[in-house]
């Protein structure tokens, strides 16, 4: 079993139950377990800014899938969701990204990994050090990353990891 790293978001409908109900259907196969789940959070949107705050967590599932079954995996959650890809950075009612798998590092047509922004993120950097606060990427902590970007606006909207165990 390999751990894979997964940034959960959303801000179109209920986000918090797309991302809960996404991350029960993971965690049901037999191929994927999910090890640990952040809070949620408030963030601003990111790239394109003019459209609702999301709703962010990040999830570590252990599974034994390779890194582009993953993907496939997550993108087949999306779209059971009704997920539709019409502008880039645009809202959503989720959004699955492979954010790191082991160690890996690969680039394929379909997949980066680590994700090639997810060190520029906040919204990413800040729910998957409360989850993984030993992870390296791209040879520096989480905490080093985080220390360069801007976290402003980001606030827990949540009270616990479990949240995604309601429905």
């Amino acid at each position: 079993m390999i751990t894979a790293a997964l940034g959960l978001g959303g801000n179109i409908g209920d986000p918090q139950a797309a991302m809960g109900e996404a991350l029960r259907g993971l965690n049901g196969r037999d191929d994927c377990a999910v090890s640990a789940v952040s809070r949620l959070y408030k963030t601003p949107p990111w790239g394109k800014t003019d459209q609702a705050d999301f709703l962010n967590c990040c999830a570590l599932v252990e599974t034994s899938l390779g890194p582009e079954a993953l993907l496939d995996v997550c993108l087949s959650v999306e779209r059971s969701m009704k997920r539709e890809r019409v502008e880039r950075w645009g809202p959503r009612t989720i959004d699955i990204d492979i954010l790191t798998f082991g160690n890996r590092e690969m680039e394929t047509e379909r997949l980066a990994l680590p994700h090639p922004r997810m060190v520029e993120r906040a919204f990413v950097l800040v729910p998957l050090a409360e989850i993984a606060p030993q992870m390296v990427v791209s040879g520096q902590s989480l905490s080093q990353w985080l220390r360069r970007t801007d976290s402003s606006g980001i606030h827990p909207a949540s009270e616990n990891q479990n949240w995604w165990r309601e429905r």
